[in-house]
């Protein structure tokens, strides 16, 4: 089992907002963190790092072979948990980070198997016999108006209250997650992104793009689609494949 990833600051930004780390326990479980910030050049890119790094070392310190699934579980959402602790704090102690925040998805596949903790609006898709499925529901005001049956999915990706969040890390002194799980088969490919690529295309078009490279030249190619779709936002794709 491999994991890749890259990000890209795309074509409008000043910053890059966007931070990921992945690697891999052994050959057979590897993790990937995805931040995407907010507050800020300053704020949104201390947010989106800090909680990548905290995730990421309490992670690889502290995850073990062959966890009970609830055991997993409660290492991700601890780790979730004190990166939104260590960002909230930072935040009330330096007025210049003061409302900084980030989505987070946190993902660990091993044994035939994923899981993710998440807030905010960057997502987890499953690829699966040539089949796209979103893992994650996002946290936001587009998608309440979505599942309320009021706009459909392409009415949101251009609505203008698109970019607000119901959830987000370090916002708040504690943080609700969603967790998911679900079977990962020989073949089957999970995709980790922020919105600056989920945001341009339909999960039938990110589907499309799914089988048509492998590792690093597939998550070079989603990144470059984002960009010739318009680019207006920090583009952030980790691929983890079976």
């Amino acid at each position: 089992m491999r994991v890749y990833s890259g990000s890209d600051i795309g074509l409008m930004r000043d910053s890059n907002q966007d931070y990921c780390m992945t690697g891999e326990f052994s050959d057979h479980a590897v993790w990937a963190v995805v931040c995407d910030g907010m507050g800020g050049a300053n704020g949104g890119c201390t947010a989106s790092s800090v909680a990548t790094e905290t995730i990421a070392g309490i992670l690889t310190e502290q995850y073990q072979d062959n966890l009970p699934p609830e055991d997993l579980r409660e290492l991700m959402e601890d780790a979730v948990g004190q990166a939104n602790l260590r960002v909230f704090d930072m935040s009330l102690k330096d007025p210049s980070l003061y409302g900084m925040g980030t989505t987070v998805v946190c993902a660990v596949a091993e044994n035939g198997r994923y899981h993710f903790v998440h807030a905010g609006d960057s997502r987890a898709y499953l690829w699966h016999e040539g089949r796209m499925t979103r893992v994650t529901t996002d946290h936001s005001v587009v998608q309440e108006l979505v599942t309320a049956g009021k706009i459909t999915e392409d009415e949101a990706r251009v609505h203008p209250n698109r970019n607000i969040i119901t959830r987000a890390l370090g916002v708040e002194p504690v943080l609700v997650t969603d967790y998911n799980t679900g079977a990962l088969e020989e073949g089957d490919r999970l995709m980790i992104c922020t919105d600056g690529l989920s945001g341009y295309f339909s999960d039938e078009e990110l589907c499309g793009m799914m089988g048509e490279k492998d590792g690093d030249a597939l998550v070079t190619a989603l990144i470059e689609a984002a960009k010739q779709a318009g680019g207006s936002d920090n583009i952030t794709v980790a691929v983890i494949a079976d």
